[in-house]
């Protein structure tokens, strides 16, 4: 049942709807009229499909966030990643509060291109895969949507593979301003050094390398419990990795083996690249490098295993040998 009354210069109109509210503002009792009976419909089709209309997109991440990130290793990225989606503003409209109903393919789009300008497409490739699973979700589960329009937005193109590599001249000076020379580790500069020395000859990441115990490592083999992709994985480790673990101080069973996090790592290599004069290189380029080396040593699926690859396809982004390397090889 619809109730029209007349406020100033605009006609107000209520609406009531099987227990379903809503309410607008009009010019004209025309204007409120015509409103009325298009809502009425869809409030009575709402109904009977089942659809829980009303919800906006900062209902659904807040949801999402609480019952679905939860259940994920990178459940802090979503989070902070869905509030700074939902605060974002197109066309004057703040993104979190664009009800799922009124939420187009063409706005998203225009949220794209909006990004782009800042961005790189990889970028707003993931969060895009965040707010797909989200609407999704909010389709399947929630029935907050008829459909999620992230199906039909076009995603840009990931900008190509990096194929950085690290010359000795290079590893040789990044080491020197983190003031390592092969003793025993007395600073968190020495302890990224020899992270970084200890990446180059294993391949394993930032995270698996800070989040390492001493009772993860037994002979010649490190066992990760936790990886980026979730599983365990065991890794081999050279000669010279074990002479590298031998230069860190001792630390309890429970400890960090180096001693770092993640944030103390970046921040530390950055400032010692930076006083290197070394250009565009960052810590996880030692897995290209470390992975390049392992290939002339293992075969593709020893690789792959020891590097916790499933898609070997994978391989052929770290794998960055050149064409006058391989040359080399060839006579």
């Amino acid at each position: 049942m619809a109730s029209f009354k007349k406020d100033g210069d605009v006609w107000r109109v209520q609406l009531y709807v099987q227990g379903q509210r809503d309410s607008g503002t009009f010019a004209t009792k025309a204007q409120a009229t015509a409103w009325a009976a298009k809502r009425d419909t869809e409030l009575r089709t709402d109904k009977a499909s089942g659809l829980v209309k009303g919800k906006t997109c900062e209902d659904a991440f807040r949801r999402y966030e609480k019952e679905v990130s939860p259940t994920k290793r990178g459940k802090e990225w979503e989070g902070k990643r869905l509030t700074a989606i939902a605060d974002m503003v197109v066309d004057g409209n703040r993104l979190g509060d664009i009800r799922l109903n009124e939420l187009t393919s063409d706005f998203l789009g225009q949220w794209r291109d909006m990004r782009l300008q800042t961005v790189a497409g990889s970028t707003i490739n993931r969060d895009l895969n965040l707010l797909s699973h989200v609407f999704s979700t909010a389709t399947r589960e929630w029935k907050w949507m008829e459909a999620s329009p992230t199906t039909n937005v076009r995603r840009p193109a990931n900008p190509e593979a990096r194929d950085r590599l690290i010359s000795p001249d290079e590893s040789d000076r990044i080491t020197y301003a983190l003031g390592f020379d092969d003793n025993k580790v007395k600073t968190k500069s020495q302890a990224v050094a020899v992270a970084f020395l200890f990446a180059i000859e294993t391949a394993m990441r930032a995270g698996e390398i800070c989040a390492m115990l001493p009772e993860h490592v037994t002979g010649r083999v490190a066992h990760l419990p936790i990886t980026k992709n979730g599983t365990k994985r065991d890794v081999p480790l050279s000669t010279r990795a074990l002479e590298l673990l031998s230069l860190l101080p001792k630390v309890k069973d429970g400890e960090p083996l180096f001693g770092l996090n993640s944030v103390s790592l970046d921040r530390l290599f950055r400032k010692a690249r930076d006083r290197s004069m070394i250009d565009g290189l960052t810590f996880h380029d030692t897995r290209h490098e470390a992975i390049t080396r392992l290939a002339k040593k293992l075969n593709v699926l020893e690789l792959a295993r020891m590097v916790g690859h499933r898609d070997l396809r994978m391989l052929q982004i770290y794998y960055n040998e050149t064409a006058a390397q391989l040359a080399e090889r060839l006579d």
